[in-house]
């Protein structure tokens, strides 16, 4: 029984790793644009909670579309950028049960035994950045990004997430319009 609950414990937790370390992305875009047509971009307002996460957001997005062919204008590009990062705190309930008495199965729940389980209450902060292209001469939001992934205490690794969140992003950009 230890073997096969060692054995459930870790297939568990690398589920849990796998899906964790993946941030949450999603883009959507307005069905009528004509992509092909823009080739230029200027940026409007870049919102994040950090002032040092500006130029941050700026250089990695600004590095997938010159991967893409787009050049940056310091007004009046055929796109407007706007980009906002926000934070929120969400909480989580951990509760660990010791090895005695209780367990799963039909059997036990006639017997019962007498087993205790402690509850821990988890805080993490998850971050969302989300990125708008606007047609700069129509005023028209024609594409939206957005990542959300749980944040480290440590700089260099949420800049790592930062740079894989919005290249996943920008994996499929520009859209192809279907007709």
């Amino acid at each position: 029984m230890g073997v096969k609950y060692r054995m459930l414990f870790s297939m568990a937790i690398a589920i849990l790793a796998a899906t964790v370390s993946l941030a949450e992305v999603k883009t959507d875009y307005d069905r009528t644009a004509e992509f092909s047509r823009y080739k230029t971009y200027s940026w409007g307002k870049v919102h994040t909670q950090n002032p040092l996460w500006a130029d941050r957001v700026k250089a990695v997005i600004a590095s997938a579309l010159a991967a893409k062919g787009w050049t940056e204008m310091e007004s009046g590009g055929d796109v407007s950028i706007m980009a906002m990062e926000m934070t929120e705190d969400h909480r989580t309930l951990n509760t660990y049960y010791d090895s005695f008495g209780g367990g799963w199965g039909w059997r036990r729940s006639f017997g019962g035994g007498f087993g205790t389980s402690t509850t821990t209450e988890e805080t993490y902060k998850v971050g969302t950045l989300v990125i708008d292209l606007f047609d700069t001469s129509a005023k028209k939001l024609i594409w939206r990004g957005s990542a959300s992934d749980t944040l480290s205490d440590k700089s260099d690794r949420n800049i790592k997430k930062l740079n894989s969140d919005v290249q996943r992003m920008f994996d499929h950009f520009p859209p192809e319009v279907k007709k």
